[in-house]
């Protein structure tokens, strides 16, 4: 199958090293207003795959986020961000990458090129047809990524995807595509640029909305956060002072006593 990397494609900048500190920053800063426009145009295609991610986490499923490089950080970032924003279990959402913990600070020769390591990543978190695995690839090409995905759907497990190709073949084996088209990066080939920022963007959206309709999240405040430094048992004394109009002091007391913002409010609510 023959298709067109957009991001593979020839930048719309050239003498690149010639341009001013100014002219660099303002250049790639036009390049990057782009990226919100097209994440848009892929709302209807993310939003039919948090349905399903939103579905099977109700039933007690699992999120996973598959990648390599670049893509396979920023799943990790996402994923290892859900359980102090949300209180929800590291189990719930897992962020896997091309080449293990490692790939997340150096690059691993050639892990990305394996078309059995994925899979063999997800069997040792015991996946099942509960559970959704998303790929993400920039390209879309990733042999790490899409075998992986190959071998879900004939195990009857939920696909989807994020990249920034049309007609991919990462589409072309995810059940619910997402494709953001950024276009040619402003140094070519470089996807950690825009196509890294759309990735960035659509995974906030995935994992906050999912969690909103799971229930982690009253009013605009994350009231099952974990309390994990003192900044957080401010925030955490702020909400509950908000939202049940007591003092500081009171309202620091409840969360104390009862460990997170909601418990706290639902306590004091039940006992008044």
């Amino acid at each position: 199958m023959k298709f067109t990397k957009t991001t593979e494609q020839d930048s719309n900048y050239n003498n690149l090293e010639k341009m001013s500190i100014t002219d660099l920053l303002q250049n790639i800063n036009t390049e990057d207003n782009t990226v919100p426009k097209a994440v848009q145009k892929a709302i209807p295609q993310i939003e039919t795959l948090v349905e399903q991610v939103v579905n099977k986490l109700e039933q007690g499923g699992r999120l996973f986020y598959l990648g390599a490089g670049t893509s396979g950080r920023l799943g990790v970032v996402d994923a290892s961000e859900c359980p102090p924003t949300f209180g929800v279990s590291y189990n719930v959402v897992i962020g896997l990458i091309a080449g293990g913990d490692k790939a997340i600070r150096e690059a691993v020769e050639f892990a990305e090129d394996s078309t059995t390591q994925g899979w063999n990543d997800l069997t040792k978190h015991n996946v099942s047809k509960k559970d959704v695995v998303i790929g993400i690839a920039a390209s879309g090409t990733t042999p790490y990524v899409i075998a992986a995905l190959k071998q879900c759907n004939s195990e009857g497990i939920l696909t989807g995807c994020i990249t920034s190709n049309s007609n991919s073949p990462l589409s072309k084996v995810s059940k619910f595509p997402i494709e953001v088209i950024v276009g040619p990066e402003f140094v070519t080939g470089s996807s950690r640029m825009k196509a890294g920022t759309a990735q960035k963007l659509v995974l906030n959206m995935i994992s906050t909305t999912t969690m909103i309709k799971l229930g982690k999240v009253k009013g605009n405040k994350m009231v099952d956060m974990q309390l994990s430094n003192d900044k957080l048992v401010d925030r955490g004394t702020k909400m509950i002072m908000s939202e049940l109009n007591i003092t500081y002091t009171e309202a620091e007391s409840l969360l104390k006593t009862h460990k997170s913002v909601r418990n706290a409010i639902n306590h004091y609510n039940n006992g008044n």
